[in-house]
């Protein structure tokens, strides 16, 4: 019999990059085989996840701000049992147990397998810590996929050896680990059979996968890519997040030869200045950068691209951001991410010398999203006219409407005969600078 005090409801708050939502999903998972529901929308739960990113600036004290929203004014039988996990969890563990009485429980993103017995501690008023990092094994410890989106996430690849000076990935998800070539195609298949419809593969740097596939063969990101894209019923394959290093010929040549992998490439560049990408220690320059891009472009012709940007890093300097834009004005991103720079204790950027004002940062900033926002709203307009299949995801906000994404990840809205799950015709007939308006050209390609 379950103690009086075990939570009968939770709700997990994922933070920060997909990785994070496919694991916020997973612990919901495990919640849901212990027989605790998700609470209602509009109702406090019993127990409250929080999955955290340290990957931007005050990452920690927006933690401790949610710790005390959730706790404010509640008596400590009526405040929800508090976990807090992810890579914040992974970095300041002890920290947050000290500062936070709180907090039941502290998990970090390679050891949440171990969620539930963590649970019956606290269930039993122990509190438990752990941010152990052993490599696969949490895998295999996670339950059966049940039921999924019809844009579902599988993490293949984990951790990061490229240790880039502003980035704390290598520190709170470990070393670069490929998950089995074969644990990866049963659980794509079980996506499948639980409503899959497309899968994104993710990894803190995705295109490094590499395993030994059915024949025994090595392979890397793209063999496994086309032994997915045989899988029945899987009618869309995507993949994030890249590093310009790993991008091999198979790679580029799988956009051109696999109609399942969307014509859609997010590759991060984080600045168009070689001095300033020498000083994040990245391995590319900008002309590679370009150059690789082009090769892309080649193999699909199509192909929308997206990016991630710093502005601000530590002694750039105006003309260096000047090339950034540049760069920006060359490829003309479909979709891009930009952020000001954030010192992360620990990392050789935060103690560098030439650390960039604020007042700088800012400006900086949103003379680059003009320049990102120009080109999103450019691509969406030349898209007018194309006639495509949207994957439909959820209902829009008026009656009869529905919310899709195109093969170039761009958010479509309709209106008509459809439901979640659906693969449908759609005309693009109108642009705006976030999504488009599209018109139904037929009934479903495929039901849900």
């Amino acid at each position: 019999m379950k103690p009086t005090n075990s939570p009968k409801t939770y709700r997990v708050k994922s933070f920060g990059c997909q990785m994070n939502v496919y694991d916020g999903e997973r612990m919901a998972e495990m919640l849901g085989e212990q027989g605790i529901m998700p609470a209602p929308e509009g109702e406090d739960a019993d127990l409250v996840v929080l999955n955290t990113c340290h990957i931007r600036e005050k990452a920690a004290e927006k933690v401790y701000s949610d710790i005390g929203r959730l706790t404010k004014g509640k008596t400590q039988t009526k405040a929800p049992m508090i976990a807090v996990a992810g890579c914040v969890a992974q970095a300041e563990g002890e920290e947050i147990m000290r500062r936070s009485p709180a907090v039941s429980m502290v998990v970090g993103p390679q050891a949440y397998h171990r969620l539930p017995e963590m649970l019956e501690k606290a269930v039993k008023g122990e509190r438990a810590t752990d941010t152990d990092m052993p490599a696969i094994a949490k895998f295999a410890a996670l339950p059966e996929r049940r039921r999924t989106n019809p844009a579902s996430f599988l993490t293949v690849q984990e951790g990061c050896d490229k240790f880039c000076t502003y980035c704390v990935v290598p520190y709170t998800r470990g070393a670069e680990i490929s998950r089995p070539y074969a644990d990866l195609v049963t659980e794509a298949k079980k996506l499948v059979d639980a409503g899959a419809k497309e899968i994104t593969l993710l990894g803190q740097n995705v295109s490094a996968w590499s395993g030994e596939d059915g024949k025994g063969h090595q392979v890397g990101l793209a063999g496994l890519i086309r032994d997915l894209a045989k899988v029945d019923g899987l009618a869309r394959i995507r993949y994030t997040t890249s590093h310009p290093a790993d991008m091999d010929d198979d790679l580029i040549a799988a956009h051109g030869e696999i109609d399942k992998l969307m014509p859609f490439l997010h590759l991060p560049v984080q600045a168009g200045s070689d001095r300033v990408l020498k000083a994040m220690n990245r391995s590319h320059t900008a002309e590679s950068y370009l150059k690789l891009l082009d090769r892309f472009r080649a193999a699909r012709p199509d192909l929308a691209l997206s990016g991630d940007f710093i502005v601000g890093f530590p002694g750039e300097t105006d003309a260096e951001f000047e090339e950034t834009l540049a760069l920006v004005d060359e490829v003309k991103y479909a979709q891009a991410f930009s952020f000001k720079y954030s010192p992360r204790p620990g990392t050789p950027a935060a103690t560098m010398d030439g650390q960039v004002s604020k007042d700088v940062m800012d400006e900086r900033l949103r003379r680059l999203q003009d320049a990102l926002n120009r080109d999103q709203l450019a691509f969406n307009e030349a898209s007018v006219g194309r006639i495509c299949e949207v994957l439909v995801e959820r209902k829009g906000k008026h009656l009869g409407q529905w919310l899709g994404k195109s093969p170039w990840l761009q958010s479509v809205w309709f209106e008509g005969d459809a439901q979640i799950g659906d693969l449908v015709e759609i005309e693009l007939v109108e642009a705006g600078p976030n999504s488009l308006a599209g018109t139904l050209r037929e009934t479903a390609l495929s039901a849900a």
